[in-house]
């Protein structure tokens, strides 16, 4: 396999964990591929990877690096205060040359910008930190998956839907042609009524969130319900939902309550078990492409067809898929 430059840089949170960082280069290095760190990877101002201007230069600099992946160190905080001066052509000419942009959690606000203001199309995956620099390794599934665009291979996923809420997809028609996006549901909802929202209709729209009690995401859906964005999608799909604590007066209420009561207020299908979010083990997905959807059983597919690392778009053949049996 031909090495691949990847470029690292850190457009949010300032970098915390060192020995994640450290390990995470060494790990794509030892993968073979040419890593580029940014000069204000390890920058700190308050809690950001350097004021404002300092990662919005990094942006820019990633978008002109002409790797084959430019790579987030971490999530964290940052992007939504800087929407308004994102060089979003910049990105874009990156992204129609061949440099794929991926992160996740604040990354979402760059991602859904960029795809309100472009059409360009960014993928949701890991992070350099929490996830190549995981402490005990990464996890094989994302590693496979990264690897499928960094070699144009990736052509769709798979996943198994949890026993409890197969009853979702009965009846499930196949999707075609539906505009995949999402992310981040706090960023997410946070850019509703802003230029930067992208105004997606017929789409599949994934979610995912970290340290959000159920009752908050509950709120954050009712507010994009509210908002009719939910109205118009074919189809919502949860990832992973980590890091809430269950109190006593919840009194069962949970995330399979907050999907049930979604279900009986939305038309399109709610799908779960995505392995997606701030997990170990998480697929990588296009933001802003065009995907099929199919079921069979309790096995859903999501696919997207060739794209990735500069190869441009095609059909979908069903290779290079990752399926991931999420029975929790």
């Amino acid at each position: 396999m031909k090495k691949k430059h990847i470029y690292i840089y850190s457009p949010s949170s300032a970098v915390r964990d060192k020995a994640a960082f450290r390990r995470g280069l060494k790990r794509l290095q030892a993968l073979g591929h040419e890593v580029e760190v940014d000069e204000a990877a390890l920058a700190t101002h308050q809690r950001f990877a350097g004021d404002d201007a300092t990662r919005l230069a990094a942006i820019a600099r990633a978008a002109a690096s002409k790797a084959d992946v430019a790579l987030i160190s971490r999530g964290g905080y940052g992007l939504t205060r800087i929407l308004d001066a994102i060089p979003y052509k910049a990105v874009a000419k990156a992204v129609e040359r061949g440099t794929e942009f991926v992160g996740l959690s604040d990354f979402t606000a760059l991602q859904c910008a960029l795809l309100a203001k472009t059409g360009a199309v960014t993928w949701q995956g890991p992070a350099l930190g929490e996830d190549f620099g995981a402490e005990h390794g990464p996890d094989d599934i994302m590693e496979a998956c990264f690897d499928d665009l960094l070699h144009g291979q990736g052509e769709g996923t798979g996943w198994r839907v949890p026993a409890r809420d197969a009853g979702a997809l009965e009846g499930f028609r196949a999707l075609h042609g539906a505009t995949l996006w999402g992310g981040n549901l706090c960023v997410l909802t946070s850019l509703l009524g802003t230029p930067y929202f992208p105004g997606v209709d017929k789409g599949v729209l994934f979610l995912e969130d970290v340290n959000e009690h159920p009752y908050r995401i509950e709120r954050m859906l009712d507010q994009l319900r509210h908002a009719g964005v939910l109205a118009r999608q074919k189809a919502v799909v949860f990832g992973h939902f980590t890091g809430t604590r269950k109190v006593p007066h919840d009194r069962g209420f949970d995330m399979k309550t907050v999907a049930a009561r979604l279900r009986g207020l939305i038309k399109a299908p709610v799908l779960t078990g995505l392995p997606f979010g701030h997990v170990q083990t998480k697929v990588l997905l296009p933001v802003g492409a065009k995907v099929e959807v199919a079921a069979d059983g309790r096995d859903v597919f999501l696919v997207w067809g060739h794209r990735g690392a500069g190869h441009g778009h095609g059909h979908a053949h069903g290779g290079g898929q990752h399926h991931h049996d999420h029975d929790h």
